[in-house]
């Protein structure tokens, strides 16, 4: 009984074990998750609050245009009058047996007619493809202001991917110090070098050490602020992924600003055609149906009821005056537009000819940093075998450690300054 106790308790105590690893496991995987750039701008445009105003938008478009349709349902008025006149109309001609009353001075009356739009001149259609078109404007508009979020995301995505770059040298630098101080402790304790050699050491490792914290710090305050943008945690362990390279040879621009110049184009056509539709007839069937004193009978002094149908025709010429004036009007907002995107174009091209020279630049400087950092590579490992055999004080080797530091450093921040220009150079011209 006893054994099969603790094989029991041994079993449990396995299990929990098992059970610890498993979840601390599953923690550190979701910890050390993995950030792609594609996924910040992704994640950005799907929590920047003004995604909303689509949805807005569109809601506004559907309400406008069930109110415009309802212009083709009968329209229904009620008019109701009670009058006292000072003078009717009478028949004072003496006629033989005849006697023509003559209407009351109160007269009562109340009507209900029902109208029904027959034709308007496209007016009405022309409205909701105004107001569709208005919709569409103010949605690329809203896609400009998402695609300039991506600028922002990029920046700081870089800044702090350039800052885990920083801490991967920085530990190298760490372990050039290290081996440095292992090197001297031994000399220090036989006599053979001072111990000043030493504490020089130790004094530049606590320094590289502080440098990590503040590197780590910056890389929080820049992780903090992108997680507000993603609305996602992004942690010490999180690893944000390098974007790969991105070809620079197309120079077509694909930005939505173009976009957003089609569809003012458009909206201005559409006005066109509602100036159109506006000076055209429009036919309209009526139905009036009343009761009242007189009705259509003047000289009946009776209630009774009465009724009116038939067909209306109204063409209302007085916006024929403006025509010529609203054409001129919609020519310059034309104009207005092409100017706009012609300036936009401008810009961009030139932009982008200033980003695809920094390309190039980075690029040349990348290619001489790792010659250097290899030269200086192999002079830190000859002054580390001269400072292990005397030749050299720890400040001659901290001088060639803290080089090389300096060179792996101006390959890391170029490498970054290279991949972040062309990730520059997909946004403006919008292939990103």
């Amino acid at each position: 009984m006893a054994v099969l106790t603790k094989w029991l308790n041994n079993m449990v105590k396995a299990t929990l074990l098992f059970a610890g690893i498993i979840c601390t496991a599953a923690v550190q995987a979701q910890n050390s998750s993995v950030i792609t750039l594609q996924q910040a701008f992704s994640l950005a445009e799907q929590n920047y609050p003004l995604i909303q105003q689509k949805g807005l938008l569109q809601q506004t478009e559907r309400l406008s245009i069930e109110n415009l349709s309802s212009n083709f349902l009968p329209q229904l008025l009620v008019n109701g009058q009670a009058t006292y006149q000072s003078d009717v109309t009478s028949i004072n001609i003496p006629l033989p047996d005849i006697k023509v009353p003559t209407p009351a001075k109160d007269q009562y009356k109340i009507t209900a007619e029902a109208n029904q739009l027959l034709y308007d001149g496209g007016l009405n259609k022309a409205q909701k493809g105004i107001q569709s078109l208005n919709t569409s404007v103010q949605e690329k508009s809203l896609a400009v202001e998402l695609y300039n979020l991506k600028t922002r995301i990029n920046q700081l995505y870089f800044s702090a991917l350039y800052q885990d770059e920083l801490l991967k040298q920085t530990s190298i630098t760490v372990r050039d110090i290290q081996a440095g101080i292992d090197k001297v402790k031994p000399q220090v304790e036989n006599g053979v070098a001072l111990r000043s050699n030493l504490q020089i050491l130790q004094a530049q490792l606590l320094q590289t050490q502080q440098r990590a914290i503040e590197i780590k710090a910056t890389r929080k305050g820049l992780t903090d602020a992108l997680a507000v943008f993603i609305n996602q945690p992004v942690l010490e362990t999180t690893q944000l992924e390098m974007p790969a390279d991105y070809n620079t040879v197309n120079t077509t621009i694909l930005r939505p600003e173009l976009q957003l110049y089609k569809s003012q184009t458009l909206l201005i056509a559409g006005q066109e055609r509602l100036i159109n539709a506006r000076n055209l007839p429009k036919a309209t069937a009526f139905f009036q149906g009343g009761y009242g004193r007189p009705a259509l009978n003047l000289l009946s002094n009776e209630f009774k009821p009465f009724y009116i149908t038939g067909l209306r025709l109204n063409w209302s010429l007085g916006s024929l005056y403006n025509n010529k004036r609203d054409k001129r009007l919609i020519e310059i907002n034309q104009q207005t537009v092409d100017l706009q995107k012609d300036v936009f174009l401008l810009n961009t091209q030139s932009q982008l000819q200033q980003q695809k020279a920094d390309i190039e630049k980075y690029a040349a400087l990348v290619a001489t940093d790792n010659d250097i950092i290899q030269l200086r590579r192999q002079v830190t490992e000859a002054a580390k075998a001269q400072l292990e055999n005397a030749v050299i004080t720890a400040n001659d080797f901290l001088i060639q450690v803290n080089a090389e530091d300096a060179a792996r450093q101006s390959l890391v921040l170029h490498q970054l300054q290279l991949r972040q220009a062309q990730i520059n150079y997909a946004i403006t011209s919008g292939k990103i």
